[in-house]
C-alpha cells in the first residue's frame, strides 16, 4: 500500500491546531495531528447533512442556505443537487488553505461546483455571517470542526453553546432549519437544542454509506 504524503498545511486564523492535507494514491485526507477530520472516500454523512436538510426546503422558492465549512465539498455538492436553479448558497470557510485546496489538489473532487452561479465562497468565520442578518436564511448547515465538541479551535464551541444557538435562531427564517454534522453523538447538545424550542431529529449514518464510523446529523427546525 502507498504511504501517505503530506501535501500542505492549513494555518488556522486566530490560533488553534493546524490542518494537514494528506494524499495516498487517489485518496485524500484532512487531519489534525493524528485525528482524521475527513477523507475523500468517506463523505456519505456530510452529503446527508445537505440532502436531508434541503429535502425540507423543496416548497421554498429561492431558498437561501448558509454552509459553515467547505471541507472536501461533500455538503456543497449535495446541496447543489438538491436545490433549484433559483437557490443561493453561501459557504463560509475560515482556513484560506482549504479554499485553495478546493481549486488545487482537490479540484477533481469539487468538479467545478465552486463555479456554479448559485454559490458564493467567503473566507470568513461562519459565526460572523450568522450574526450579520436577522431572519435571512432558510437553512444553516454547520460542518465546523468535529461537531459540538471541537478539536481544532476552542472558539468553535461558541457556535454550539446556548448563545450560539440563540444567534442561529435569530438568523433563521420562521420554520428555518439548522443542520449540524458531528463525528459522534452528543446528548447534551441535542438537549440544548430542544430546550431552546427547536424540533430535533437525530440521524446516525455510516461514514461511507454502508460501513465505517457512524456519524451524527441533527436537523433542528426553528418554530
Amino acid at each position: 500500500m502507498n504511504a501517505w504524503v503530506h501535501l500542505d498545511t492549513g494555518l488556522v486564523p486566530g490560533g488553534g491546531k493546524n490542518l494537514a492535507l494528506m494524499q495516498r494514491g487517489s485518496e485524500f485526507s484532512i487531519v489534525v495531528g493524528t485525528i482524521e477530520l475527513m477523507n475523500s472516500t468517506r463523505g456519505h454523512s456530510e452529503e446527508a447533512l445537505a440532502s436531508l436538510t434541503c429535502q425540507r426546503l423543496s416548497d421554498r422558492p429561492g431558498a437561501r442556505v448558509l454552509i459553515g465549512g467547505l471541507g472536501m465539498g461533500f455538503t456543497l455538492r449535495a446541496a447543489l443537487r438538491s436545490l433549484g436553479a433559483d437557490a443561493r448558497i453561501v459557504v463560509a470557510e475560515l482556513v484560506p488553505a482549504v479554499a485553495g485546496w478546493a481549486r488545487g489538489p482537490l479540484a477533481p473532487l469539487f468538479d467545478g461546483c465552486l463555479d456554479d452561479p448559485r454559490v458564493e465562497l467567503r473566507e470568513t468565520d461562519v459565526n460572523r455571517l450568522i450574526q450579520s442578518e436577522a431572519g435571512g436564511w432558510d437553512a444553516i448547515l454547520l460542518d465546523v470542526d468535529n461537531g459540538p465538541e471541537g478539536l481544532m479551535r476552542k472558539s468553535n464551541n461558541r457556535l454550539y453553546d446556548e448563545w450560539g444557538l440563540k444567534r442561529v435562531d435569530w438568523a433563521l427564517k420562521p420554520g428555518g432549519i439548522l443542520g449540524v454534522w458531528s463525528g459522534s453523538p452528543d446528548r447534551k447538545f441535542k438537549a440544548r437544542l430542544q430546550r431552546l424550542g427547536f424540533a430535533v431529529d437525530e440521524v446516525r449514518l455510516p461514514a461511507n454509506g454502508s460501513s465505517g464510523p457512524r456519524h451524527v446529523v441533527w436537523l433542528a427546525t426553528r418554530p
